[in-house]
This record gives structure tokens, C-alpha cells and sequence, in this order.
């Protein structure tokens, strides 16, 4: 076999590391004198390895993390009130195994989209399916399919995963058919997956986001079974950091002096 169809087998057999690093792999194992039950085993585990690589890369692909700050960075001491043990336990993921929620609360700026992702990324290094939406561009999504086949296809999209971030819903308000299909992902999710929901309106209110639903009073029912509520309160942190890049760009700035004549 020439270089061409070896990389050809390699590939059909989803050997992915050995297409990649023959040379040094066989280099390594004449270096190590290793026996043939030693290459075996190391083509073994080198192909486990690269495996669990690739699968971890297409979960945090198909998640739509964007970017967004490790919770190590969080400054905890920020908000005047948070849980941060009930953050913390729910980092470990045993949510998403048990099928429950987890509601955020707060106003702008105070880290709910921050702390949401790290509970994706966590859950997705922890081996489960991921996706982060932002609650406008998903409703949006769901209300633009023209067929009934279409918008069936379009709810998998948002029941299928373990764990569904729906981010920033209460900021704009929505008309009925938008909570109507907000309720068939949330009653599809039901006990199947988990949902991780950011909001900066308590439920009590959300008539003012979904003015006229009926479905309301159902959909809350099922996002509060089995579900952690967090509240945080707290100013903006990102007007916090602005205030502080301001300040410190000023004390860059060079003084000018004007000499009086």
C-alpha cells in the first residue's frame, strides 16, 4: 500500500490519529523497541483519545457557545445577592442527568448569560448535547417555517439536545403564536432534557412578556418541575468594566499644561 491508500483506509476505518501521525507514531514504537501487543495498545488508546477529542469539538461546535468568560473570572463579591453553592452544585451537571432546570433571574448585566454558557460547556465536557439561543432569535426561527412538515423539523432542533440554553427572554415582549411554540419546545423538552432559562422578569409577570397566552400558566407549570431558581441582584457589570476602562483610560491620557503669557 502507497501513503494515498493507507490515508484512504485510515479514513474509512475512522482511524484518525494514525492518518494524521503515522510517521511519528512508528517512529516512537521503533524508538521504544515496543512488542506488537504494545502497538496494538497504543493505536488503542491514541485512537480513543483522538475520539473523544473529536466528539468533545463537535459538541461545543453544534452548542453555538460563541464567546463568553470561564466562571473563574466571575467576580462573586459583585452582586449584592447570589447562590453561589447552587451555582457551583449545578456545575457539576448532575442536572442535566436528572432531567431537571435551572431558572436565572436578575437584571442586565449581572452574569446570567455568563454563568448559562459555562453550564453548557461544562455539560458538554461532561458528554452531553448542547445548544445555546438567544429566546428572540429562536421564537423568530420557529415562527419563519412556512409548513407544519418544516416547523416540526425546526422544534427537533431545540428539543433533541440534553441541555437547552434559552437566553434573555423577558426584554422584548411576544405575541401568542410565539408562546404557543415556545410551550411545544418546553413541553417536547419535559422530563427528556434539561433547559437553563435566563430572564430578567419573575414569572408572576410574565403575562407582560406573552400578553393574552393561555398556554402561560402551563408553560411556567413545567419550567418550575424540577427545576433550581437562582436569583441574582446586582448592578451591571458591564457598566461596571466600562466605568473602569473610562477611568483608566483618562489617568493615560497626558496632561496638557497651558503656560500663562
Amino acid at each position: 500500500m502507497n501513503h494515498e491508500e493507507l490515508d484512504q483506509g485510515f479514513t474509512k476505518l475512522g482511524l484518525h490519529f494514525l492518518k494524521n501521525n503515522l510517521n511519528d507514531f512508528v517512529a516512537s514504537a521503533v524508538k521504544q523497541r515496543w512488542g506488537s501487543q504494545q502497538v496494538i495498545e497504543g493505536v488503542v488508546r491514541n485512537e480513543l483519545q483522538e475520539l473523544y477529542r473529536r466528539n468533545v469539538e463537535r459538541r461545543i461546535t453544534s452548542a453555538k457557545l460563541g464567546k463568553f468568560k470561564p466562571l473563574a473570572e466571575f467576580d462573586w463579591n459583585w452582586p449584592r445577592k447570589i447562590d453561589r453553592d447552587c451555582i457551583e452544585t449545578l456545575m457539576k451537571t448532575d442536572f442535566v442527568r436528572d432531567q431537571s432546570n435551572a431558572i436565572l433571574f436578575g437584571p442586565s448585566g449581572c452574569g446570567k448569560t455568563m454563568i448559562a454558557k459555562n453550564l453548557a460547556y461544562s455539560s458538554v465536557m461532561n458528554g452531553y448535547s448542547a445548544l445555546c439561543t438567544d429566546a428572540f432569535e429562536m421564537l423568530t426561527d420557529l415562527e419563519q417555517q412556512e409548513s407544519s412538515r418544516m416547523l416540526k423539523l425546526r422544534l427537533a432542533k431545540y428539543i433533541k439536545p440534553k441541555l437547552l440554553v434559552i437566553d434573555e427572554l423577558g426584554y422584548l415582549s411576544y405575541t401568542t403564536k410565539s408562546a404557543d411554540l415556545l410551550f411545544r419546545v418546553i413541553t417536547g423538552r419535559y422530563q427528556t432534557g434539561s433547559t437553563v432559562l435566563t430572564t430578567n422578569v419573575p414569572f408572576k409577570d410574565w403575562a407582560t412578556i406573552f400578553p393574552n397566552a393561555s398556554c402561560l400558566s402551563a408553560l411556567v407549570d413545567r419550567l418550575m418541575h424540577k427545576a433550581d431558581i437562582t436569583a441574582i441582584d446586582a448592578d451591571s457589570y458591564r457598566q461596571k468594566e466600562a466605568s473602569e476602562r473610562k477611568a483608566s483610560q483618562k489617568s493615560k491620557d497626558p496632561k496638557i499644561e497651558v503656560k500663562k503669557k
